[in-house]
């Protein structure tokens, strides 16, 4: 397990504001995803924990052992953190084979058993040991050998900075099992540090959300995901629809809501925690809100009238941005049936509104 509780300050310089990490976080073995945008502290905080930067405060713990401490003033260098660490754009050697970079990592060892060791690796990770290095190797064969190099120790924590950025669709792919393989074998805590969502929900386990530095959700991909803490993490997510609405019903009994969105009423489940003509922000997902042209229709329940003003495309489907900041997600093939619509209704389902801390 490792467990981080640290402070580290980034003056302001001529030409970057001031920054300041404080994290207090603890991760078992298995992956635990570091998600947040660039800049977010992902990876000051992956090199406090490998040793390349001291934090200012706080302690860090590796199992039971001690690899930083302010107090007492304990900072074990890199080579004594037995840490794994795959670097943004990482690199092997370019003018050593990819047997030469796995021995090399494995220098450490007996003769006998470094070349056993490579051989076995070489096999596990289904690599072409005498094939070149960096350049020659396909993308897919080079980040399999980066993650095999970083093993070669038997590390206690193995940290992975956004390791298939710049990867094509089928390495991304590809590289996902392989990692799963490697956190149910390996038994140690291995942290992933990303700023793509999907890669959250591919890599499995928890995820630590950090935005200037600090924790600001943690949980399961899929929890996150469908209850955002708060209106920045909405945002960071991704969702599209983000209202203020104001609270003109509350109905424990019946599981329901009435919140007043854009001067119209519409009905939610039950918001607990919540007073009559509370100023709440709520958010729903794009795929979870339905369009139809009006054609005349009566308004119904939860139903907005609204403007197409554009229509955007997506890998399956189209995104129908309407006036009010409202966004829907629809198949292509039924937006191609609606596409001659004058008019739109909007409709929003009751479980898709979700109020926001």
């Amino acid at each position: 397990m490792i467990e981080a509780r640290i402070t580290k300050q980034i003056e302001a310089g001529a030409k970057s504001a001031g920054f300041t990490l404080d994290l207090d976080f603890r991760a078992e073995a298995g992956i635990t995803v570091v998600f947040g945008p660039d800049r977010s502290g992902k990876t000051l905080l992956f090199d406090s924990i490998a040793g390349f930067a001291r934090p200012d405060a706080g302690r860090i713990m590796l199992d039971d052992r001690i690899l930083f401490d302010a107090a007492s003033r304990v900072k074990l260098s890199p080579q004594q953190r037995n840490c794994g660490y795959v670097l943004q754009r990482d690199a092997l050697f370019p003018n050593m084979t990819i047997r030469e970079n796995l021995l090399f990592a494995a220098d450490r060892l007996p003769r006998l058993e470094r070349h056993r060791k490579v051989n076995e690796t070489i096999e596990r990770f289904q690599l072409g040991g005498d094939s070149a290095g960096q350049r020659q190797s396909p993308a897919s064969e080079r980040i399999r050998c980066l993650l095999a190099r970083s093993l070669m120790r038997s590390p206690r924590l193995l940290l992975l900075d956004e390791p298939v950025q710049g990867l094509d669709a089928r390495s991304r792919r590809d590289f996902w099992p392989l990692l799963r393989t490697v956190a149910e074998s390996a038994g140690i805590p291995i942290l992933l540090a990303t700023n793509h969502l999907e890669d959250c929900f591919q890599a499995g386990g928890e995820v630590l959300v950090i935005r200037e530095g600090r924790i600001v959700q943690r949980g399961r991909p899929r929890d996150i995901l469908e209850q955002p803490a708060n209106v920045e993490m909405a945002r960071l997510l991704g969702i599209a629809n983000v209202f203020q609405g104001e609270i003109t019903a509350l109905d424990p009994g019946r599981n329901t809501s009435r919140v007043k969105i854009q001067e119209h009423e519409l009905t939610g489940t039950y918001f607990p925690g919540h007073l009559l003509g509370d100023r709440v922000w709520l958010c729903a997902h794009a795929k979870d809100l339905r369009a139809a042209g009006r054609n005349g229709a009566r308004l119904e329940n939860n139903q907005i009238p609204a403007k197409l003003l554009h229509v955007a495309e997506l890998p399956h489907s189209v995104r129908l941005e309407f006036s009010g900041d409202i966004c829907v997600d629809m198949p292509r093939s039924e937006f191609e049936r609606q596409k001659d619509n004058k008019e739109w209704l909007v409709e929003f389902p009751p479980a898709a509104l979700r109020v926001l801390s």
